[in-house]
């Protein structure tokens, strides 16, 4: 039986033969020659489908293990990070770069957060959820780390995850600043990284230790 090939960033697909390859899109935003590269690897390399992903990327499916390496230069692209123990894509909603109802700008947060942390390898994976003001469209309550933004800086909630048993995020701080929520989360992981058993979440750690305990290692009011 054919495994994932994650150092090709390859996930075996149903029949356990082909492929998915997702290149990494910052919050789903994608340039006309990167969609243009994406649908010429999807023909030359017959995949048999061509997948928007829940996680704001695009993904080839169904490539023959033997175009993996070809497909991949041909699209010049980085791999997403899609499994594995470590950070995965930051979801964006459009905040105020695009959305009426935006409050701050999602996409600078979460595009700076995408590039620190992306791939970094965790005691389990870690999603983020970005959102520009509180309908949440970055799914921001259901993410490990989700800060929304709000009138007078950024809500901040940690712990939530979808799955079999979802968990809601419980809100540590309600009004973080712009200059401070780059540093605010890097606390959190920072916290999370050197605490944290192996493949417990980020939920279940702070279930274990107790959200006031958490609040405190990250010294939340620091950052208010």
């Amino acid at each position: 039986m054919k495994n994932d090939l994650l150092e090709k960033g390859a996930i075996v697909q149903r029949d356990r033969e082909n492929y998915a390859i997702a290149p990494h899109l910052v919050g789903g935003l994608v340039t006309p020659d990167q969609l243009r590269k994406l649908a010429d690897v999807a023909e030359k390399y017959n995949a048999q489908a061509v997948k928007v992903t829940a996680a704001q990327r695009i993904a080839l499916v169904g490539i023959a293990e033997e175009n993996i390496d070809n497909a991949w230069a041909d699209l010049g692209m980085k791999a997403g990070a899609a499994v594995g123990l470590c950070v995965r894509s930051v979801k964006i909603c459009p905040g105020t770069s695009f959305c009426k109802r935006g409050l701050q700008d999602s996409v600078g947060i979460g595009a700076q957060l995408d590039e620190l942390f992306h791939g970094k390898s965790l005691p389990n994976k870690l999603k983020m959820g970005v959102s520009g003001c509180p309908n949440s469209c970055g799914d921001s309550h259901t993410r490990d780390i989700g800060i929304i933004g709000g009138g007078k800086g950024w809500m901040v909630v940690v712990g939530g995850k979808g799955g079999a048993k979802p968990r809601l995020g419980d809100r540590i701080a309600l009004s973080v600043p712009n200059d401070k929520i780059i540093s605010f989360v890097e606390k959190i992981v920072d916290v999370y990284e050197n605490n944290a058993e192996k493949k417990e979440r980020l939920g279940d750690y702070i279930d274990r230790v107790g959200l006031e305990e958490f609040k405190t290692l990250v010294n939340v009011e620091a950052y208010l």
